[in-house]
């Protein structure tokens, strides 16, 4: 058997399958629940800073994101939301975290076309148990070599996990500039932007256009030509 030329890691949430609009569904009722108090935007404002500041805490995922939703509220009402707000709040929460996985398209066959020459990972953020959820339903799990579900994607986390694999060139492909592509391109990796229409606005980052390791395409049924163009 040839030994794999390429280590591919991919991201799940936004690249394999849909997540940011379960988000955003959930922030537009948040921002009618609270529209007595205070306008959707500084809304938005404000929980993107309790979940900033929230991070090192709860980490990411829904679990922090509800809570950070629940302390927003707090605040902007000055401690007087009522408990039927906080519970929906709450109920919102668990709702997103029995969410179906819906792939997007063209994933599967992508994967499947650079399967034979590359050893394929994933990795990705967020909490544990609904990570292993998402895999697991997804119908994905048999394609990948190696799962990593860590904490945050620092330029040491993908040093780390790349130095494991034994290939002659190593990818990771998501649709985070500022988490799959920066910090893999630091490391010496190639980073493939996929973007997607809706992208936590902590994840944005500008391109880093001119690295010779950087590349952008439009969907995942993209990258098996590209790697084959790489190679």
């Amino acid at each position: 058997m040839n030994k794999p030329n390429w280590t591919i890691a991919f991201d799940a949430d936004d690249t394999l399958w849909h997540n940011e609009r379960g988000f955003a569904l959930t922030q537009a009722r948040f921002a009618e629940l609270l529209q007595e108090h205070t306008d959707g935007d500084h809304l938005m404002q404000r929980l993107l800073a309790a979940e900033r500041r929230n991070l090192d805490i709860y980490g990411f995922g829904i679990k922090g994101f509800t809570l950070s939703m629940v302390e927003t509220a707090l605040e902007v009402t000055n401690g007087a939301v009522s408990t039927d707000v906080i519970s929906e709040l709450l109920a919102m929460g668990r709702s997103m975290l029995a969410d179906p996985v819906e792939l997007l398209p063209g994933v599967r066959e992508a994967i499947e076309a650079v399967k034979p020459d590359a050893e394929i990972l994933l990795i990705t953020k967020g909490d544990l148990l609904d990570q292993e959820r998402k895999l697991a339903q997804s119908g994905l799990g048999d394609l990948f070599d190696v799962v990593e579900i860590v904490s945050d994607k620092t330029p040491d986390i993908y040093s780390r996990i790349f130095a494991r694999q034994d290939t002659a060139h190593q990818m990771m492909v998501g649709n985070s500039l500022r988490s799959d592509v920066i910090p893999a391109i630091e490391v010496g990796a190639w980073g493939v932007h996929v973007p997607h229409e809706l992208t936590w606005e902590y994840e944005h980052a500008e391109a880093p256009v001119t690295h010779r390791h950087f590349r952008q395409i439009s969907t995942l049924s993209d990258l098996p030509e590209l790697v084959k163009h790489l190679t």
